[in-house]
């Protein structure tokens, strides 16, 4: 079986803009931007043999906020210029019905069963509770990315780590224990 690293989107790999405490995602393809260092971490996981996933809320689109063409445009820059194996994708609202929508591990546990990834040797690597929440749910360790965002983590994450190059380096020597 494989070993992943599922991934957030913004905040986590690209800029998100907060405003009154919370994260938002860039509203056009101008803004997204790739956050410093995040190529050259993918890359030295990609090297240890993980999968890197991203698995991404955007309920903005089915709100009418976003257009789905601008969110795949800018997924195809991510997939262009970065080492990801998938990237999942709920565009959906937060409903009692929806698997996908973090915190619910949908996105984790589709891309599980399509490409026979053990999830207890997985990382989900996230800047909100609920990343950590899709995570502990997926049966996979955890990091949080703390951004300082003005919201609550409702379940401990298993490392706290500065940012994505310092979460990499990270799982990269919890593995050689």
């Amino acid at each position: 079986m494989s070993r992943a690293v599922f991934l957030d989107r913004d905040g986590v790999i690209n800029k998100a803009f907060v405003r009154d405490g919370k994260p938002y995602a860039p509203a056009t393809f101008a803004e997204f931007e790739i956050l410093p260092g995040v190529a050259d971490a993918l890359r030295q996981l990609d090297e240890a043999d993980f999968l890197l996933i991203v698995v991404t809320n955007q309920p903005d689109v089915a709100r009418g906020l976003q257009r789905r063409e601008v969110v795949e445009a800018m997924h195809q820059r991510l997939r262009d210029e970065l080492p990801l194996d998938d990237i999942k994708v709920c565009y959906e609202v937060e409903t009692p019905a929806s698997a996908c929508y973090k915190p619910n591990p949908g996105m984790l546990l589709e891309a599980a069963r399509e490409r026979d990834i053990d999830l207890a040797r997985s990382y989900m690597v996230g800047d909100r509770w609920r990343d950590v929440g899709a995570g502990k749910r997926a049966g996979c360790f955890t990091i949080f990315i703390d951004r300082g965002y003005a919201e609550p983590l409702t379940e401990t994450p298993d490392a706290t780590c500065a940012d994505l190059p310092h979460s990499a380096a990270f799982i990269l020597r919890h593995v050689q224990q």
